[in-house]
């Protein structure tokens, strides 16, 4: 894996409200509120599991890269093991895009989505008409670009929500692959909510 946990800004303590202990990401929050946790995961079932013109792995590699845009470690590295799994022999594809976009193998096309999500990470008044016509020259129709912008501007605010509240994020690569990998088979399904005491 080429992203190193180390230059990433990592935090690891407590989170800002009384959330369950040692549940990673979203997962914590979508516990803690249960009534806004499950239509949020509905939301990133549909975007990234449901029908689209752009692959499962493409559109988990849209949520790794904005992720990682926005320095959200926790969806950063749980998205990116999804795209892995899911790109399976080609899983070196991910790591090359989050290092270096403009050298990765992806397709023209790609690249070209890449761009109007990394702008819509910004700020969506960002995407020009210029962006638009650059993907639909390498072949993007309008399904394609409408599903690459609301994942970009879905994943910020999921990294926002998760930044914000501080939620714990793991540091072991190993938990990730373990992610990625229950994301890939699974999809996207909230989390049971806790019984109380």
């Amino acid at each position: 894996m080429v992203i190193d946990l180390i230059c990433l800004n990592t935090k690891n303590f407590m989170a800002h409200i009384n959330v369950p202990e040692g549940i990673p990401g979203i997962r914590s929050l979508a516990m803690f509120r249960p009534e806004t946790g499950k239509p949020l995961y509905e939301l990133a079932q549909v975007l990234l599991r449901g029908e689209s013109p752009l692959s499962e792995a493409e559109r988990e590699l849209i949520a790794a890269y904005v992720s990682k845009r926005n320095d959200t470690m926790f969806c950063m590295m749980s998205h990116a093991a999804a795209s892995r799994e899911l790109y399976g022999d080609d899983k070196n594809i991910v790591d090359e895009v989050l290092k270096d976009i403009h050298h990765s193998p992806v397709s023209d096309k790609m690249k070209a989505l890449l761009n109007i999500a990394g702008k819509v990470q910004v700020l969506g008044k960002e995407v020009s008409e210029e962006d638009i016509e650059a993907a639909r020259k390498h072949g993007a129709d309008d399904r394609e670009i409408h599903d690459a912008v609301l994942i970009a501007a879905s994943c910020s605010m999921f990294n926002r929500y998760v930044d914000g509240l501080a939620s714990f994020t793991p540091t072991d690569p190993a938990e990730y692959e373990e992610m990625g990998k229950r994301m890939a088979e699974k999809g996207y399904a909230a989390p049971p909510v806790p019984k109380e005491d």
